[in-house]
């Protein structure tokens, strides 16, 4: 809220300032003013400095619960844990330095690809270049959405350094630290991973092709996103599309412009989201995937459910659905509130609900014609859909526990 903050004269609202740091610190990319022409270099900064420490801070944390969790659990999970991921269970500073370590490393190596090419491919002096390439790198790898231009990446939208670099950060930072720090130690020998590893990096695979597919399938001559565009930029947008749906926020066609089916496979993607333990949002692929395979073990008619040629415990089923049903109740109530403050239609309203639960950051528009109460409501979706899923589920782990005794059994009708 400081002067300093704005282009304009005197400070920005109360309710501009803490809807924008809201955004910055869960890494969501939601905003109610033009990011690039409302906020002054040291108000960007601000921004820039809230989603690095949200983005850290997120994986650091969620690294060190799971760790706590392990330490929870009988020593022989605890040394198979410890095994899997080769941390000491009270290693904390070591976690730390190697979250930071991959943090500074991608968002280095994109740095320097998105300097070079604005340099000399767009005739930016070295001054924006460095500016522009810095902040988006930070950005794209902490799947914070914000950008320096207030299209975000649109006027990049057929440029394969652009949107492959931005790509290549997104994807890392929304696998997680544990998978990052698996493939560093395990290469890339599938017989070596372990169960998350496979359905995360999996998992993320089918979604992008699958959501690329969907997009392209409803978008490919719809004028108002990729009718006009060449066949490199159509294949780029839908792959870039794809990718930012689940929780980075960038857009490089209008999301907007989007036909219905287009945002419905949107909310699907957004919802979902990325790994479990990194800068991504949603209820996390792992959980999502889990799920599927218990329902598909019980069609089966099998009792235990089974994945990668490994039993999934049924703890671990209960807490994959707990996740699942806490995010619909949030996300339903959300919508709910903010029919109730808005005049906008249901898909608008339901997408930047999503966008919000999910922490994505992408909008058809709506947000910064919300009213004050529809602005609050936001606040809290960010805010609980970047702290509640993590810090429940855990709070669940560390619960339970085993009963001396046994109720009655009983089968309630199912269907």
């Amino acid at each position: 809220m400081l002067p300093a903050a704005t282009t304009g004269d005197g400070s920005a609202p109360l309710l501009t300032a803490l809807f924008t740091s809201t955004s910055a610190v869960c890494v969501t990319g939601l905003v109610v003013v033009d990011t690039p022409t409302y906020w002054s270099t040291f108000g960007l900064v601000i921004i820039m400095g809230l989603f690095q420490i949200g983005g850290f801070g997120i994986m650091a944390g969620a690294t060190l619960m799971g760790l706590l969790v392990a330490g929870r659990l009988n020593l022989g999970t605890r040394l198979a844990a410890q095994h899997d991921t080769r941390l000491g269970l009270g290693s904390v500073g070591g976690v730390v330095r190697i979250v930071l370590t991959a943090t500074v490393l991608v968002e280095f190596l994109t740095f320097i690809v998105l300097t070079l090419r604005l340099h000399f491919g767009y005739g930016f002096d070295w001054g924006e270049a460095l500016w522009h390439g810095g902040f988006q790198a930070v950005s794209a790898f902490n799947n914070a959405g914000f950008s320096t231009w207030s299209d975000s990446l649109m006027g990049f939208a057929s440029d394969p350094w652009m949107i492959g670099s931005i790509s290549f950060a997104v994807v890392l930072g929304g696998l997680g630290f544990p998978v990052l720090y698996e493939l560093r130690h395990k290469g890339f020998s599938y017989r070596r991973w372990s169960v998350h590893a496979k359905i995360t990096l999996l998992g993320s695979a089918v979604l992008v092709a699958g959501g690329a597919v969907l997009i392209a399938l409803f978008e490919w001559n719809n004028p108002a996103t990729l009718g006009d565009k060449n066949l490199v930029g159509k294949l780029l947008s839908v792959f870039f599309e794809a990718v930012t749906a689940r929780t980075a926020g960038f857009n490089s066609i209008d999301t907007g412009g989007m036909t219905l089916e287009s945002q419905s496979a949107n909310w699907a993607m957004m919802f979902i989201g990325g790994g479990s333990a990194g800068t991504a949002g949603g209820i996390k692929i792992t959980t999502f995937f889990l799920l599927g395979f218990a329902v598909w073990s019980q069609i089966r008619g099998e009792s235990d459910t089974i994945a990668f040629n490994r039993r999934i415990p049924n703890e671990t089923i209960r807490l994959a659905l707990t996740v699942v049903l806490l995010a619909l109740t949030l996300l339903a109530f959300g919508t709910l509130a903010l029919m109730s403050v808005t005049d906008f239609p249901l898909n608008d309203v339901i997408f930047e609900a999503v966008s919000a639960t999910a922490t994505v950051g992408l909008s058809t528009g709506i947000t910064g014609d919300l009213p004050p109460a529809g602005q609050v409501i936001i606040i809290l979706l960010m805010f609980i859909g970047r702290v509640g899923s993590v810090t429940v589920a855990t709070a669940l782990a560390l619960r339970a526990r085993s009963r001396l005794y046994r109720y009655p059994e009983e089968r309630p009708i199912v269907g």
